[in-house]
């Protein structure tokens, strides 16, 4: 049994799936649906999203260099695929998904309030990598839908049944199988 050789390509799986909200100068905002989103560094924390220079919140980001990644989750999963195969050019997302639009604390772009947690970033640098431009966001704000909260102030993310993407389809995440650093813990 051994491995079969790929063209060069991107296969690593499975990705978070998340909609960033994003406006103009106007006011007039949009949802996109992206895969292709990550954690940068953590002091200062940054987030980075590769985006496609003819999706319809291009523009809008280059304008504003703001951004707001949501985090989806099982409830959140019909809204989440419409907003990835649909353009805003062509219908007004956040009418055609029944999601809330709720004001940011810093930057313009609106949350969606039936995500659990909402991310709000400034865009510190961004770079055109040919078929994508990947935006470098600075965290400003971080809102989390307190139904996850402990009475000790901590967050439960799994709780929401968070969604990855793999290969075209949408997955929750499974059991906890280990948590970090049990390889090396001592047994008691």
């Amino acid at each position: 049994m051994g491995k079969v050789d790929f063209k060069p390509g991107n296969m690593l799986y499975p990705l978070p799936v998340v909609m960033v909200t994003v406006c103009d100068k106007k006011g007039r905002s949009n949802i996109i649906t992206l895969a292709w989103a990550g954690t940068i560094n953590s002091d200062p924390p940054m987030i980075s999203i590769s985006v496609r220079k003819e999706r319809f919140s291009y523009d809008m980001l280059m304008e504003t260099g703001e951004f707001c990644v949501n985090l989806t989750n099982a409830e959140t999963t019909f809204g989440m695929d419409l907003c990835g195969v649909k353009s805003g050019r062509d219908i007004d997302k956040w009418k055609a998904t029944g999601l809330t639009p709720l004001p940011c604390s810093v930057i313009k772009a609106p949350m969606i309030e039936e995500c659990p947690v909402s991310i709000e970033c400034v865009v510190t640098k961004s770079e055109d990598l040919g078929s994508h431009t990947i935006f470098f966001g600075k965290v400003v704000a971080v809102h989390a839908d307190e139904k996850y909260m402990d009475e000790k102030g901590g967050f439960h993310f799994e709780q929401s049944d968070p969604v990855t993407y793999s290969h075209g389809k949408y997955y929750t995440l499974g059991k906890e199988i280990g948590k970090f650093g049990y390889s090396v813990r001592k047994k008691k």
